[in-house]
């Protein structure tokens, strides 16, 4: 792994590939993951360029495959994921497995719709076979009338034409039979009787059980009915509207005999298409288990190869058509690795001219490239949601791998809290390879993720959480409380030493209901608890106040060392940049302001707590109203925390004030300085654009930073550009507005760590074990705003583009995501 606390260093490459073997040195560059591509063909559209048509086989080829995958999970055939992937697959085999998906793909596809075609004739008779055992008891045939008669059972109230009626008018009868879903049988009775005028007789009965649908594969309940009905034009009628309802209509017997042998015919026909289906299923089931063997594989090898061909499209031709040409990102420390793919793609792929490469001189902004593991990489991700760091700037993940655990904890701290959330960060470290962990779902997946910021985050909880003495939101008492209760009363003393030492005595005890315990009393203070805040804190009636005053200074003394480690970062950037006149006019200006405001308002804290004990605490002078009266001069002369306060004072604010004019005029002066009286020597320098492109600060850096680095002369057309685009205006614009910010900064951030202590306090009060995961939400909510805007924003730009290597293992191997 390279630096945590920079950017690698990166070169931009040139690669020669010759035609041949062009496929095979990127096959090796994907399995390395080393580069990045960068197109040389933006002003051509994705259709017009030179291996579109072998993408468009590959597509082909993700198409088939998707479909196989899906066949293979409806049979519930399990996928083999194998643990190493395959390469990508030689030239010389491409096509022979086009052929084979293919061939494979319209076996598969007639077998299934054959299949689904007897399946859909199954059904239908099976529901043709209830529908006759249904309707069997609706209509009885009497044997007394003539053949194209057919008499009802009684009806009482239903019967609109008795059977006598009917016969006298000479209507032959009709029949409509067959099965409606349930839902619909309302609105399809209704309908019937509006359209026919009544001259029909429906009849109704609900099948024991539900049915599939042929058509839709549904199960659902179905409804037998039977319809009656005398006239041409009403029989056309009711079959239209049983058509409208979808109903399945089957032919109805007129005699017994023919029932009889229609159910004989169905029955042997049942029996032969379950024959038929059986060994069609077993056959499409040996089919897609030979497929699935081999699926994976190919799964992965049709990625990589439409990947490849990607990258080509993006290179160029030589003039002779013979030669790609590619130019990549590639950190230095990688050049030899690039190497050795590149003969080992040529060797592969047997030519006689291998492919090669060279570095070329660029002033473009490299991609940043910060090289994680799968500790660092959750803090780095952090980092990274706020901005992608510039080019080699300073990388905040290394310090927010402690500080960002530690502000949690500092919000979050309860012992039995932070034990509980350990624990499932370390089940979830230990068990970091089960399978099952890295395909579930996604909130599940977000803490597996973040295992070590988890681990980390309830370490750090311990150990705030025995700072504090909560656990579990109760206190602890571990080594024994510090205060004595018994030293107050005593009864050797005089009711006259009693008095004025305030001690308690019976009557006191028995009357007042809160009691106060001196520290000024021998015996009463045997000195501070070993390890944290005092058990007996949780007793007392000013417990709140106490520990509002000592979060409130503890949140104050990390915000303002948090912030001040900020600024001292920027250093850093400006010593690798060489710009130091930041240092001078910027970062020394803001160490200034920070320090002698509120640097100094550390020191009397700790002065105070270092100085003043619990015996002489009642004269101790408040911290607040001397920092007050460090800006407000007052007439009158106070006690103060030390000799000579006022005069150290008055001299912090002269500093003070003397530093905000350097911060705001010192580096647009000092840039105009240098434009007017060093652009005629029209220097310049090679290598990488470190700053912003066309910014002012880079045209002045151009003729002033460079004589040091003895670079050569440019041409007098480019000196001339850089003059006309100096603009002090807006150099003292932008540098006014990062004073403004940073002076009204300080004190806003500094207020905006107080939530260290507003947290930590309700944290404190609840105590419901459910609120555990809202109380961590919201402290690992405020732990980042405090990076993001507190503490990174005092050095870094965040102004980078991430760089993404060519690399196979960045391709998902999911099934799941190729169905899709």
């Amino acid at each position: 792994m390279g630096s945590l606390f920079r950017s690698e260093t990166m070169c931009l490459a040139q690669l020669f590939l010759q035609s041949g073997t062009a496929y095979e040195c990127l096959s090796a560059l994907g399995e390395k993951g080393l580069v990045q591509f960068r197109d040389l063909n933006q002003n051509v559209s994705s259709f017009q360029r030179k291996f579109v048509g072998e993408v468009k086989r590959c597509e082909e080829l993700e198409r088939i495959l998707a479909y196989l995958v899906q066949e293979i999970n409806r049979a519930d055939i399990p996928l083999p994921e194998g643990e190493t992937s395959p390469p990508a697959p030689p030239l010389k085999q491409v096509l022979e497995m086009q052929e084979q998906l293919q061939k494979l793909e319209v076996e598969l596809r007639e077998v299934t719709k054959n299949k689904e075609k007897l399946r859909k004739n199954l059904l239908e008779l099976i529901e043709y076979t209830h529908m006759l055992r249904v309707t069997k008891t609706f209509v009885k045939r009497n044997v007394e009338f003539e053949p194209t008669y057919e008499e009802f059972p009684p009806l009482e109230n239903d019967s609109l034409l008795d059977y006598s009626c009917m016969q006298r008018l000479g209507a032959k009868l009709g029949f409509v039979s067959g099965l409606i879903n349930q839902g619909k049988v309302e609105a399809f009775e209704k309908m019937l009787w509006r359209v026919c005028k009544g001259y029909t007789i429906v009849t109704y009965a609900e099948l024991d059980e539900p049915l599939e649908d042929p058509e839709t594969g549904e199960v659902i309940k179905w409804y037998v009915f039977l319809i009656s009905f005398w006239g041409e034009q009403i029989g056309h009628k009711v079959k239209k509207i049983c058509d409208c309802y979808h109903c399945h209509v089957y032919p109805y017997p007129n005699t017994a005999e023919e029932r009889k042998e229609i159910q004989e015919g169905l029955n042997t026909r049942i029996q032969d298409l379950y024959t038929v289906l059986h060994k069609t299923e077993d056959y499409l089931r040996q089919v897609l288990c030979k497929a699935a063997e081999s699926v994976y594989s190919h799964v992965i090898q049709v990625k990589k190869m439409k990947a490849i061909y990607h990258m080509l499209n993006m290179c160029s031709f030589d003039v002779t058509n013979k030669c790609l040409i590619a130019e990549v990102w590639c950190p230095e420390a990688d050049l030899h690795e690039l190497r050795r793919a590149l003969e080992e793609g040529s060797r592969e792929s047997g030519a006689t001219i291998p492919s090669f490469m060279n570095t070329i001189p660029t002033k473009e902004t490299p991609p940043t490239l910060i090289r994680t593991n799968k500790f660092t990489e959750g803090f780095q991700n952090i980092v990274d949601a706020y901005g992608v760091g510039s080019y080699r700037e300073v990388n905040p993940a290394l310090f927010t791998i402690i500080t960002f655990p530690f502000l949690f904890a500092v919000m979050f701290g309860d012992f039995g809290h932070g034990f509980v959330m350990f624990l499932f960060a370390l089940l979830l470290v230990l068990n970091e390879n089960h399978p099952r962990l890295n395909q579930s779902q996604e909130i599940m997946r977000m803490f597996f993720n973040g295992r070590y910021i988890l681990l980390l985050m309830g370490l750090f909880s311990v150990y705030t959480g025995l700072i504090y003495n909560d656990c579990f939101s109760k206190s602890v008492n571990l080594f024994g409380s510090g205060w004595s209760v018994s030293a107050m009363y005593s009864s050797s003393h005089t009711p006259a030493e009693q008095k004025k030492m305030g001690l308690w005595n019976d009557s006191i005890v028995r009357h007042n209901r809160v009691l106060q315990l001196d520290p000024s009393v021998p015996g009463v203070f045997q000195g501070p608890y070993p390890l944290g805040i005092d058990p007996i804190w949780n007793l007392a009636t000013n417990r709140l106040t106490f520990l509002n005053s000592f979060k409130m200074k503890m949140s104050v003394i990390l915000g303002i060392i948090h912030m001040t480690f900020g600024v001292i970062l920027g250093i850093f950037n400006h010593l690798h940049f060489r710009k130091k006149f930041n240092i001078y006019l910027v970062s020394v200006p803001e160490l200034l302001f920070m320090l002698c405001i509120f640097g100094y308002l550390i020191f009397m804290i700790v002065y105070k707590w270092l100085v003043y004990s619990a015996e002489t605490s009642r004269v101790a002078p408040s911290i607040l109203i001397e920092f007050i009266n460090m800006f407000l001069f007052p007439a009158s002369e106070t006690n103060g925390l030390y000799s000579g306060q006022e005069r150290v004072q008055r001299l912090l604010l002269a500093v003070t004030a003397l530093s905000v004019p350097v911060l705001f005029l010192g580096k647009p002066l000092f840039l105009l300085w240098l434009h007017n009286g060093r652009s005629c020597f029209g220097v310049s320098r090679s290598g990488y654009t470190l700053v912003r492109k066309d910014s002012e600060e880079e045209v002045s850096l151009l003729g002033s930073q460079d004589i040091e680095e003895g670079n050569n002369q440019i041409e007098d057309g480019y000196r001339e550009m850089m003059c006309e685009e100096f603009n002090f205006g807006e150099i003292l614009m932008t540098q006014v507005i990062h004073s403004i910010e940073y002076c009204l900064g300080c004190i806003s951030n500094t207020a905006s760590y107080l939530r260290l202590w507003a947290l930590s306090l309700a944290h404190a009060l609840l105590t419901i074990f459910i609120l555990l995961i809202m109380e961590g939400l919201s402290a690992f909510l405020h732990a980042i705003r405090l990076h993001w805007v507190e503490f990174q924003n005092k050095f870094y730009v965040g102004a980078g583009t991430k760089f993404v290597p060519f690399s196979f293992r960045l391709l998902s191997s999911k099934f799941s995501d190729d169905v899709a």
